[in-house]
């Protein structure tokens, strides 16, 4: 019920309406906030076809283009020289990009130490290999574990309840989100932060 509310009033709301709603602030901003993702959500499907980038990419790629038009609007760097619909695109667009090139580079790298490590295990005999293996399997749950230290108490809270199969809609109420749209937001730009500790 309160998730075909929040959809009705964002489909109600003028641009105008959603942009004074966002600079108002106040505990008000947050209904705002969810009605702008909401209301261009439809984005992420269409920008998974176009970019031919999976839905978890494109929905990354749109929460950062979401964060990054509220804190521009929030700013006064949102001039309003084109539609909010059209700045948004634009952004989402440029991320979707960003997203193509950080996985090819990402994909490259893994494929080039990749053969170096495949290469050697094949040498290895079968019980040494699977030690091997085993290690390097404890080396990078190690790793996983210190990278979610480094992000703080409510993001390595959200990742953990999303890795152990918790919904976003259970995210959002355990973290006292207004919806699991939020939540979602939340999560996924905390799993942009984790995909970037690692690369660093």
């Amino acid at each position: 019920m309160y998730s075909s509310l929040m959809r009705f009033f964002s489909n109600t709301l003028s641009d105008a309406e959603l942009l004074d709603g966002l600079r108002a602030g106040g505990t008000n901003r947050r209904l705002y906030e969810t009605s702008l993702y909401d209301r261009y959500a439809y984005f992420i499907r269409e920008g998974a076809r176009k970019h031919r980038l999976d839905e978890d990419d494109t929905a990354t790629a749109y929460a950062d283009a979401i964060l990054s038009v509220i804190d521009q609007v929030v700013t006064g760097r949102f001039e309003g020289r084109s539609g909010l619909k059209t700045y948004l695109y634009q952004i989402f667009t440029h991320k979707c990009v960003d997203g193509i090139r950080k996985k090819t580079t990402n994909r490259e790298s893994v494929h080039q130490h990749g053969v170096e490590i495949d290469g050697t295990l094949l040498q290895l005999p079968d019980d040494s290999r699977t030690i091997i293996q085993q290690l390097i399997a404890q080396y990078e749950a190690e790793r996983l574990r210190e990278q979610l230290k480094l992000l703080g108490d409510k993001c390595r809270s959200m990742l953990l309840a999303w890795a152990d199969g918790f919904s976003d809609e259970h995210i959002a109420q355990q973290h006292q989100y207004n919806t699991a749209a939020v939540a979602k937001t939340s999560r996924l730009r905390c799993l942009d932060k984790l995909r970037e500790l690692y690369r660093t």
